[in-house]
């Protein structure tokens, strides 16, 4: 194959590929003319959501001339390109996006969760990052997460209920935003997710598949199961779906601010929730939302084959350790190699493993533990971990190495699980202004536990349950009051010369780090737009093996495996939503595994 061969393949093949199956299913059923591939399952969509839908289904790259929006639900793309044909900024049109989001994808994120924000402003050329992640409730001990001999709980027993949920910080993050880059009238951005609350919008496929396959743990606390199993039966795929409460909660934002979140009846509803999750209540207090603040953040960049990838420093690892593996690769000729060279993976695969060593010891909440952040993406420090794939096999073991220090701290290996779910949500505004965020209540429905409408998220359990590793070191993730639990969310923006060529991130646990730098070494190294690169094949390797999608060439498995690589093929689901910024113009791209769209003008 050529350089993008792969990529090519992937477009010509994509129903064989597990995760774009499930998503090109339920978009464009066999035999589905254009007009069905853009309305079946979503309801009511202008034609420019129909556009999308098509364009994403056909492998094409959607263009703009001047704003571009890419988001994980047609309904709340289109919400947030109504707000950007009518002037709005890209951080105006992130709220239209994202309550939208809360209502249609819930089990993704909403305002029960948090947010990590990468802006850039197009007047000044600065890259500004606002940390919305959710805080630990001050009430919290080391031991949240133990049972009463001391030893971890069960990753379930510990997210079901009131006792993983953190004080959310999503509603707080939109009204930073809109206040620092917002110039539309902020009431005004709810109209549509009010308006779908209340008049009730389509269950997607997804959301109909997810609920049902949730079964049991959606149906334990009276809320949820009276929303999502409305009759004692899931919700159906295309059934409406009304949420009035979310309407009510969705007012009382647009007429008094955060304000409304975090004091009075909505935050009594919260906390009456988390305290009394039947089986499991949780700590959550009045003052934990009351005290709750969103904190702007130096950005983390990376140079990168003459670009600046810049993403969100700590408690995210995510621009860290994308900045590491693509710091690591940056000496190695990966576009010579191509798409398909098992050599290309192999020091893609073994740079993420090192990442993710340095990840696992290092990474953590900055406010509350010191951390080597400079001396984790120093090109010298960089320049001596890539030397260790200089090889022609993969490394037989990995282990965290040793960055420079503004000052000492030795910490253990922490073994946190985050696992899929998650949203992403890339703007370009007609000022040039630059969003990407990502944004998440966490685990798949979060804590399951509901409130004024919306889930409350389970992202106390990012936090490691246990206090110090096997060797008696304390570990940086431990749970503490007030701190923010690590994340691998990884939203990007990638500057040529002072400004924005790419803005990326996706959904996806601790595999989002793999799935934004495959994506950028897929666009700046194998030459694939924005499409080809969001579609092309997930191949993310952490902590050993490595994960693969189903439809491999087998050239590529082979060689891998003889590399000494364990290969683990399974279903990946990222949700890349993606913007290139080119002479001509704008495309955008999102991901044919679930059910995002981009739509430009």
């Amino acid at each position: 194959m050529t350089r993008t061969g792969l990529a090519l393949a992937l477009l010509m093949t994509s129903a064989t590929w597990a995760g774009a199956q499930q998503a090109t299913d339920a978009i464009a059923p066999e035999g589905a003319s254009g007009d069905q591939v853009a309305t079946d399952g979503f309801g009511d969509l202008t034609d420019a959501a129909r556009a999308g839908l098509t364009a994403k289904a056909e492998g094409r790259a959607v263009t703009g001339s001047d704003w571009m929006v890419s988001a994980a639900h047609p309904l709340a793309v289109q919400a947030g390109a109504r707000v950007l044909e009518q002037g709005g900024s890209a951080a105006d049109a992130m709220v239209a996006v994202q309550t939208v989001l809360g209502l249609v994808e819930p089990q993704s994120s909403g305002l029960g969760g948090g947010a990590f924000l990468v802006w850039y402003d197009a007047a000044t050329g600065a890259v500004t990052t606002l940390d919305g992640r959710e805080t630990a409730p001050m009430a919290a001990t080391p031991t949240l997460f133990q049972n009463d001999a001391g030893e971890p709980l069960s990753f379930m027993d510990a997210v079901v209920g009131g006792l993983s949920v953190g004080t959310p910080g999503t509603p707080r993050l939109l009204e930073v935003a809109h206040r620092k880059w917002g110039r539309a009238n902020w009431a005004g951005l709810f109209d549509d997710a009010i308006g779908l609350a209340e008049d009730g919008f389509t269950v997607s496929p997804r959301l109909a598949t997810l609920v049902a396959d949730e079964g049991d743990a959606l149906a334990r606390f009276p809320d949820t199961t009276a929303y999502f199993f409305p009759d004692d039966q899931p919700v159906a795929q295309g059934s409406t779906l009304t949420n009035p409460a979310y309407a009510d909660t969705l007012r009382a934002l647009a007429r008094d601010g955060a304000d409304a979140f975090y004091s009075g009846p909505i935050a009594e509803q919260i906390v009456a929730a988390v305290r009394g999750a039947e089986g499991n209540p949780g700590l959550l207090s009045a003052a934990d939302l009351a005290a709750y603040r969103v904190i702007e953040r130096p950005a983390v960049c990376v140079e990168y084959r003459d670009h600046d990838v810049c993403g969100m420093g700590p408690p995210s690892s995510g621009g860290l350790t994308v900045g590491q593996i693509l710091g690591m690769l940056g000496g190695y000729d990966l576009a010579e190699m191509g798409a398909d060279s098992a050599e290309a993976w192999r020091l893609i695969g073994d740079a993420s493993r090192l990442a993710f060593a340095d990840r696992g010891r290092f990474m953590a909440d900055v406010d509350f533990v010191p951390m080597p952040t400079e001396g984790l993406v120093d090109p010298a420090y960089l320049s001596e971990r890539a030397a260790l794939l200089a090889g022609d096999d993969s490394l037989p073991e990995v282990t965290a190495g040793q960055p420079g220090w503004s000052h000492a701290a030795l910490w253990g290996q922490d073994s946190a699980l985050e696992l899929p779910s998650t949203t992403h949500i890339s703007i370009v505004d007609g000022d040039g202004n630059a969003l990407s965020m990502t944004t998440t209540i966490e685990n798949g429905f979060g804590s399951r536990v509901m409130a004024a409408g919306f889930l409350l998220n389970n992202e106390l359990t990012d936090f490691s349950f246990e206090t110090h590793d096997a060797d008696g070191w304390p570990i940086a993730n431990a749970i503490a009051p007030g701190k923010r639990p690590r994340s691998s969310m990884a939203p990007t923006i990638v500057l040529r010369d002072g400004a924005p060529a790419m803005v990326i991130g996706s959904p996806g646990g601790s595999r989002i780090i793999g799935y934004v730098a495959r994506a950028i070494v897929a666009h700046l190294d194998w030459g694939m737009d924005i499409q080809q690169a969001i579609a092309a094949p997930n191949l993310v390797n952490r902590f050993g093996p490595m994960d693969i999608e189903a439809g491999l060439p087998a050239a590529l498995t082979d060689g891998l495996t003889q590399m000494g690589f364990e290969l683990n093929e399974t279903a990946l689901t990222s949700g890349l939503q993606g913007i290139v910024i080119t002479p001509d113009g704008l495309e955008g791209g999102a991901d044919p595994r679930r059910e995002g769209i981009a739509i430009g003008g």
